[in-house]
């Protein structure tokens, strides 16, 4: 018996002894590159900010950190490839609300869980979504004056969408006023705007990133933004609500990974990912777009994403859409 006890002694004793070569011979998180997996097309804001984050991260890492855009099916596709990855911090899904709080409103049945399998890393940004129409001497000059136009043509009035978060700021707007048009979707928004710059559709509602330099630029025209405050890179748009149809909803960017990634990896990649928000080039990014940074810890993103959820809900239904 004594022999066995020494024999169990000796065992546990080099067991512990290697437990911090085990560790110390595992390799530092990234030691091979890095996917950031997006549900949109290059182009779009989302696609913007995150290849700024990528160069960073190389830059900080030394690791290349490749952009994989998978558009369409309203961002199932991209959450459906990123649930099903290795919880190795290797696959980052960089989405939006759209992914993450609106589509389990719009859809009887996902083929993802927004909540259970991802782990929240940090919101990127927010910002409201802004009103587009083809600037052209046609075209409404107003809020006020597209509002007319719809109702007097119901029906007759197209509006495209990127995104479920760009649709439902469009059903809002056009419930709110009693109106009806038509619901045009696209696989991201890139090809939606040029589609209004090109007079094809009547009016969008996108994210600020894409649409605010093509306004500038003349190629198209803003009436309003949507949220509860004017935005600086365009101070002289009116939002919803001071221009007569409330619609306070806010677009914002993310990044999880999958669920079961060990939280070692979740916080090094929410240092690496604050450092690229902090940097000149996507501070110089948000200036153009007028996005906020708004960095988070995982639990404060975890937080948020359960309030927009709720948020995103009520407008859903406020919207009068059925899930399909």
């Amino acid at each position: 018996m004594s022999r066995m006890l020494r024999t169990w002694a000796a065992g546990l004793i080099a067991a512990v002894a290697l437990m911090p070569l085990t560790a110390a011979s595992q390799p530092a998180y990234p030691s091979k590159p890095i996917r950031f997996i997006l549900p949109f097309p290059p182009g779009s804001g989302t696609d913007i900010g995150a290849r700024i984050i990528a160069q960073s991260i190389t830059a900080q890492t030394g690791q290349s950190v490749v952009v994989d855009n998978r558009a369409g099916g309203n961002g199932v596709i991209a959450a459906q490839a990123v649930a099903q990855a290795a919880p190795d911090g290797y696959t980052v899904f960089v989405t939006t609300m759209t992914t993450q709080s609106v589509n389990p409103f719009l859809f009887k049945k996902l083929p993802y869980d927004p909540v259970r399998d991802f782990a929240p890393v940090t919101l990127f940004a927010h910002s409201p979504m802004i009103l587009i129409v083809r600037n052209t001497e046609d075209a409404p000059k107003s809020l006020a004056e597209l509002t007319d136009r719809i109702r007097r043509n119901p029906g007759k009035y197209s509006f495209a969408s990127g995104n479920t978060s760009s649709r439902l700021a469009a059903e809002t707007y056009v419930g709110g006023i009693g109106g009806s048009a038509v619901h045009v979707p696209y696989k991201g928004t890139p090809q939606a705007i040029l589609d209004v710059i090109n007079g094809q559709i009547e009016f969008m509602f996108p994210d600020l990133s894409p649409a605010v330099p093509l306004v500038k630029s003349g190629q198209l025209r803003a009436l309003a933004v949507t949220g509860k405050r004017r935005v600086g890179s365009v101070p002289e748009l009116p939002t919803m609500g001071e221009a007569g149809v409330p619609v306070e909803l806010v677009a914002w960017s993310g990044a999880f990974v999958p669920a079961g990634t060990p939280r070692p990896v979740v916080e090094r990649l929410n240092a690496l990912m604050h450092t690229a928000l902090a940097s000149k080039e996507y501070r110089e990014q948000n200036a153009r777009s007028g996005t906020e940074s708004a960095p988070m810890t995982p639990e404060q993103f975890a937080e948020f994403l359960r309030s927009e959820t709720e948020n995103w809900g009520r407008a859903v239904k406020a919207a009068g859409i059925q899930p399909e």
